[in-house]
């Protein structure tokens, strides 16, 4: 029998670029994906017929339960890091379908802005990262594994580490804490990502690039294929005896985190500023230095995550399956996150260019 896939997100972005990897990699599988309606539906079925779509919300729990049980790996990425409720009925489903002996796996994105917690709490906007604000995936996974309440996706996370701690014993889990991401996108949907992108919308909208507070918080960044490569190594994985019953590859320490390289706020808004002058759409380079408060009273309102730190090392893929980044850097990809919002906008360039 072939190997029966329950995908969440197809449309989205990261969820779009996963299923393209995998896909492509394994078309021999049985797949089955979640879209809202017949209009999204349509999309993904005019180049992928051979899917199978499911009708529905991350609000149909029955829907979630049932497709779930049926599967043997469930890839969920449709606001997975933040939606209670649908990662409770994904848990149950793969729990009543599955036993021990035949065990389901959950590969789950949740997202590093959980590591943003402490800046968060204290307020502590555009400052650079402190010593113990870095985050490795095997060497702080303690740390990780239990973070305050308060923070970002946390709750989620608590449902889908429960399951891997013995909760449901058969449900094996990994979870992928993407950073900043980037990259053209190969979905059947969605090709664009937020943050660098959201950054250059804001940018263009209000003619200033906007350095948060002192612009020295950091990220970690990747290319959205690296992640989507990540995830096709977790699926063969999945049905490899080396790694399938090993806890520390699927279980309650399985947090993955994938980066390519790091970056200050300040720096990302300095580079969009250099090469919207480059473009023509803009009269001079200018970043100018703002306030979380003052952006949020701005029309474009800008993301928050500039303002705090987010350093998670990649240590866990690297470790089990000698999995390196090997898309290109986010600063090579500035070029075309300007070109590509300005044409979104359709904004054109003044006419000079340098």
């Amino acid at each position: 029998m072939a190997l029966k896939i329950f995908l969440t997100g197809v449309t989205g972005y990261i969820g779009g670029d996963i299923f393209y990897e995998v896909y492509n990699a394994h078309p021999e599988y049985e797949w089955s994906v979640l879209v809202r309606n017949e209009e999204r539906g349509k999309l993904v079925s005019d180049k992928y017929p051979k899917v199978r779509l499911v009708y529905g919300s991350l609000h149909d729990a029955g829907v979630l339960e049932k497709e779930a049980a049926a599967a043997d790996i469930v890839i969920h990425t449709a606001d997975s890091a933040d939606d209670v409720p649908s990662a409770t009925a994904i848990a149950k489903g793969l729990a009543a379908g599955h036993t021990p002996e035949r065990p389901a796996f959950w590969l789950h994105i949740c997202g590093t802005g959980i590591l943003q917690w402490y800046d968060a709490q204290e307020k502590r906007y555009g400052q650079p990262p402190l010593p113990d604000q870095r985050y490795g995936d095997v060497t702080d996974i303690a740390r990780i594994a239990s973070f305050p309440d308060a923070a970002l996706h946390r709750d989620v996370d608590k449902v889908v580490l429960a399951c891997a701690a013995g909760h449901y014993p058969a449900v094996r889990v990994a979870v992928v804490g993407p950073p900043c991401i980037y990259g053209p996108g190969r979905g059947p949907v969605n090709g664009r990502s937020i943050q660098a992108y959201d950054m250059a919308r804001f940018m263009l909208r209000e003619g200033f690039a906007p350095v948060a507070g002192a612009g020295l918080a950091e990220w970690d960044n990747v290319h959205v294929h690296d992640v989507a490569r990540l995830f096709r190594v977790l699926v063969d994985a999945a049905q490899d005896a080396r790694y399938r019953d090993d806890a520390e590859v699927f279980g309650p320490r399985a947090y993955y985190f994938v980066a390519n390289g790091v970056h200050s706020w300040g720096q990302v808004a300095r580079w969009l500023a250099e090469e919207a002058y480059k473009q023509g759409f803009m009269g001079e380079v200018k970043a100018e230095e703002i306030t979380l408060e003052a952006m949020r009273n701005l029309e474009s309102k800008g993301n928050a995550s500039w303002f705090m730190n987010s350093k998670g090392v990649p240590e866990r893929a690297k470790k089990y399956f000698g999995f390196q980044p090997q898309g290109r850097s986010l600063q090579d990809e500035i070029p075309d996150i300007v070109a590509g919002e300005a044409k979104l906008l359709g904004i054109k360039p003044t006419g000079h260019t340098h």
